[in-house]
């Protein structure tokens, strides 16, 4: 019998220190997050972070917690509520951290009769500290607990037709009746060797202006590159000119380099360069969070108005829109429809 996990990265059980605590502990302590030796990972995590950074992030989530609750994962639920109606197989929804577990995720659709599940990890692009880790610890959890459990891997769709014609019918929409003069795409950051680690070629990925355009295997799992081709797609759909628009990366923790240009430093900049009215644009993610939420919509807002700004509008993520959501079942329906004896790869997932 065939299911479906999707699976979003999660969030604290409240805006408090006592709850952001566990859920940063859970996070950061990732060895696909912070990429170094476990005893220096939990000299960092745990004897300087977590000293201080619980109560800073207990602040920032209270802006944005609405009354259901992390709006992460109130949103992720709406779109699993909606998609469920759309297929005829169960689909469970996860949290790589905090809850709805992973565990909890494949132990329903266990009791369901589920031995056939498609894990959809809900990234456009591929990255270690998104993708690679949800991959990882379902594999763990399935040998332990699920060992008759097969997977097929939803891969990122960031370059998918129907995924694109959402994201730009999105952007389209929002942008009806503000006359922008530009439009930023900003992505999560992620530190520079993040990308050469996960350079499967071991040597096409320079990070030096070319690579992400040289057709190469690297690709499949080049956050860089996807970021980019996901703003040339959507550009070339919307018909935005050259010069209306950048891109630019955003969340970077301080010490490590990680991708430019940088969010926060472009953005002010961009009112002494004759714009005034920016739109922001956040396709890293598919639900709206605290990194688009409070980091974009307020204080990415605050800082262009306090250098000159004028008017900003920061773009909602697909979160549970009808057309996503149709999307991400068309997608499943299409998985669950194949032959069980046939290999199902991407192209096929979303034929």
């Amino acid at each position: 019998m065939k299911g479906v996990l999707l699976v979003n990265l999660g969030s604290p059980e409240s805006p408090t220190p006592k709850d952001v605590k566990p859920y940063l502990d859970e996070f950061l302590m990732d060895k696909y997050v912070i990429d170094v030796p476990f005893l220096l990972r939990a000299l960092l995590v745990r004897g300087i972070i977590l000293q201080t950074r619980p109560k800073k992030s207990a602040a920032a989530y209270a802006k944005i917690w609405w009354d259901e609750g992390s709006p992460l994962v109130v949103i992720s639920k709406r779109m699993h509520a909606k998609v469920k109606q759309l297929v005829d197989v169960p689909v469970s929804l996860a949290m790589r951290y905090g809850n709805p577990s992973l565990l909890s995720g494949l132990q329903e659709l266990h009791d369901k009769g589920v031995n056939e599940v498609l894990l959809f990890p809900l990234y456009p692009q591929h990255a270690m500290a998104s993708t690679t880790t949800i991959l990882e610890l379902a594999e763990d959890l399935r040998k332990k607990h699920f060992p008759e459990m097969k997977f097929t891997i939803v891969p990122a769709f960031y370059n998918k037709p129907d995924y694109l014609k959402n994201l730009a019918d999105s952007i389209k929409g929002h942008l009806e009746g503000f006359d922008y003069d530009h439009l930023l795409f900003s992505y999560h950051g992620i530190p520079e060797r993040h990308i050469r680690k996960t350079d499967i070629t071991k040597s096409h990925c320079k990070i030096d202006g070319s690579c992400c355009n040289t057709p190469s295997p690297a690709h499949e799992f080049c956050y860089r590159h996807q970021c980019y081709e996901t703003t040339k797609q959507v550009v070339k759909l919307l018909g935005i000119p050259e010069g209306k628009y950048s891109q630019t990366f955003q969340s970077r923790l301080a010490g490590d380099k990680w991708l430019t240009p940088y969010t926060d430093v472009e953005v002010n900049k961009m009112p002494e360069k004759g714009i005034k009215k920016l739109a922001v644009v956040t396709p890293a993610f598919v639900s709206d969070c605290l990194e688009t939420l409070e980091e974009i919509a307020m204080e990415a807002n605050h800082q262009f108005k306090e250098h000159g700004g004028e008017d900003f509008l920061a773009i909602p993520c697909l979160n549970d829109s009808d057309d996503w959501c149709k999307t991400v079942s068309n997608w499943i329906t299409n998985w669950s429809n194949a032959s069980t004896s046939v290999k199902v790869d991407s192209e096929k997932i979303n034929a």
